[in-house]
């Protein structure tokens, strides 16, 4: 089933962590998280936005590719660029090291939206998930103001919206180990990651 939202998946990270090599194409089970990602995406989403501020390395994939609009590397810059770009009132947002995002858990968040909902994200026992959230259109000049101000920090302006939170169990009955929010966002991760895929 197609919604009428859109995808987003946030691929400007440095890899400092990585010494700069990329998240998104590393292979975890013989496949790239992004196409681990998009695979999810193309079932779900009309829309399909990617953005990085390194556009040639994904040209190969069907989607919309953006760049950070603001010259700051951060989440926030990435969230806002994806939400001024999308075409659709909300778009679902997501970091390109996720590689066991669950597609079960991604409709719990969409079916959860109505349309005077800004956001709607999960929340587990470790807090708020934000790079696994929908937000609306209507927060985008909310973070234009925070970004100009240097606040990176993307719930700083949750208190200004209407969120709607998903909860620890309401998403376990979709994703029991809650793997959707696992991030490959270090060498270590990276080897958990594979031994998931294994186990």
């Amino acid at each position: 089933m197609l919604y009428s939202f859109t995808g987003v998946i946030l691929a400007g990270g440095l890899n400092t962590r990585f010494s700069g090599a990329n998240k998104a194409l590393m292979q975890i089970g013989g496949k790239q998280i992004l196409d681990r990602i998009y695979d999810v995406f193309s079932i779900l989403f009309e829309e399909i936005i990617l953005v990085t501020n390194d556009p040639l390395k994904y040209v190969g994939w069907d989607l919309k590719i953006v760049t950070d609009i603001y010259p700051y590397r951060s989440s926030l810059t990435g969230v806002h660029a994806g939400i001024f770009y999308s075409t659709k009132s909300h778009s679902f947002i997501t970091a390109c090291d996720t590689p066991f995002l669950n597609k079960e858990i991604i409709e719990a968040i969409l079916c959860a939206v109505e349309p005077q909902t800004d956001i709607v994200i999960p929340e587990t026992s470790t807090g708020l998930e934000p790079l696994c959230a929908v937000y609306s259109k209507r927060c985008q000049k909310l973070i234009e103001k925070q970004i100009e101000k240097q606040e990176f920090k993307i719930d700083r302006f949750f208190n200004k919206v209407r969120v709607k939170k998903i909860s620890d169990v309401e998403l376990r009955a979709k994703d029991p180990e809650l793997t959707s929010f696992f991030n490959v966002n270090t060498p270590s991760s990276l080897e958990r990651a594979k031994a998931i895929i294994q186990d």
